[in-house]
């Protein structure tokens, strides 16, 4: 028996429709279309590294398209086939889609998922793979919900765990495997355009025992905060080019995605040492020096996290005290103000739910 307390035809959503072209719209309200689908209304939606980007025109996406996808909600619905869940439950949605039963998903590589197009994804439209809507809506149909869906502890609070979803699990992984094959390494993050997920990978180098953790960067806040979190901290304004450091590190984070960050941490990372990029970049990857990571023996990782298999590990972390996400809030905003809470400054901006 499907369970649903969703009512009407319509909804509002936030559509982006081209570079600085965000409205509130009516849309057709989702409805349960399989037996493993549920209804999930949003509570909080944190606001990704990448959405700014796409709602200026810095990473190009043709509209229109519903965004949103770092959520906490409320399930409203729920098809015949999902146990372990009733309506009222507050649960975490991993941005991705897997099904966690393909061959890839059963690996962990649950950003992989052969079940579905490509990059599947909430928020991203089409650019995602199959258009699922995205978090900020007053509804949004979750498939596969008996395993894409985690329930929330009663002791966490939503804004606190929005960034689950991507970017504090992607910060933890650019961290957390390095630091399992060399325990209490140096790290290095070097901050930028995915200004949260470097701030994160700072929060989990200290949290997961790394002996130090430096951060680069040319951002005043961002630099405050990494102090704030236990980072020795680098000003790098006016310097990118010409900046060296004192030492080489074994575990490198590229948050910077731009060509001066990204080589400051080829540059700087030791020979046979790791360097995890966050992102394809803003810029095009040519100046890649790859005669140098051939010769110093760089093992370079570039990819999207593995949300759903990650996510879990991160919320055990935030429910113990490891890790702190509120601690990288600047401002809560709600949904009616969500237009312009898109572009405002602030390293983490979370939305809430005021239109249901």
């Amino acid at each position: 028996m499907t369970t649903s307390i969703v009512g009407g035809k319509f909804m509002r959503a936030l559509m982006f429709r081209g570079p600085m072209d965000l409205e509130w719209e009516d849309v057709e309200t989702p409805r349960i279309l399989d037996p493993r689908d549920a209804l999930v209304r949003p509570l909080a939606v944190a606001r990704c590294d990448l959405d700014p980007a796409i709602a200026i025109g810095l990473y190009p996406m043709k509209g229109p398209f519903v965004m949103g996808h770092e959520m906490v909600g409320e399930i409203v619905g729920l098809g015949e086939a999902v146990a372990g869940f009733k309506p009222g439950d507050r649960v975490i949605v991993p941005f991705q889609l897997s099904c966690s039963a393909c061959d890839p998903c059963k690996r962990g590589l649950t950003n992989a998922c052969s079940e579905v197009a490509s990059g599947t994804a909430f928020g991203l439209g089409p650019h995602g793979g199959v258009d699922l809507g995205g978090a900020l809506a007053e509804c949004v149909r979750v498939p596969w919900a008996d395993v894409m869906l985690i329930s929330l502890p009663d002791n966490v609070d939503p804004i606190t765990a929005a960034g689950i979803p991507d970017n504090v699990s992607d910060g933890y992984r650019c961290v957390a495997g390095p630091l399992r094959e060399r325990p209490e390494s140096d790290v290095l993050v070097v901050g930028g355009l995915a200004p949260s997920v470097g701030l994160y990978a700072v929060m989990a180098a200290v949290g997961l025992g790394a002996r130090s953790v430096v951060y680069v960067d040319d951002d005043a806040e961002r630099l405050g905060l990494a102090s704030s979190l236990g980072a020795e901290v680098v000003d790098a304004r006016g310097s990118w080019t010409e900046l060296r450091l004192d030492r080489k590190f074994p575990i490198v984070v590229d948050a910077n995605v731009l060509d001066a960050g990204r080589n400051l941490a080829f540059r700087s990372v030791e020979p046979c040492g790791t360097v995890t990029s966050v992102s394809g970049g803003a810029s095009a990857m040519s100046s890649l020096p790859l005669q140098k990571m051939y010769n110093k023996g760089v093992r370079y990782e570039i990819g999207r996290v593995h949300a759903v298999a990650t996510a879990r590990t991160v919320l055990n972390l935030v429910t113990n005290g490891t890790l702190d996400p509120a601690r990288l809030v600047s401002s809560v905003v709600p949904f009616s103000e969500a237009v312009a809470g898109m572009t405002a400054s602030g390293t983490k901006v979370v939305f809430v739910n005021d239109l249901t």
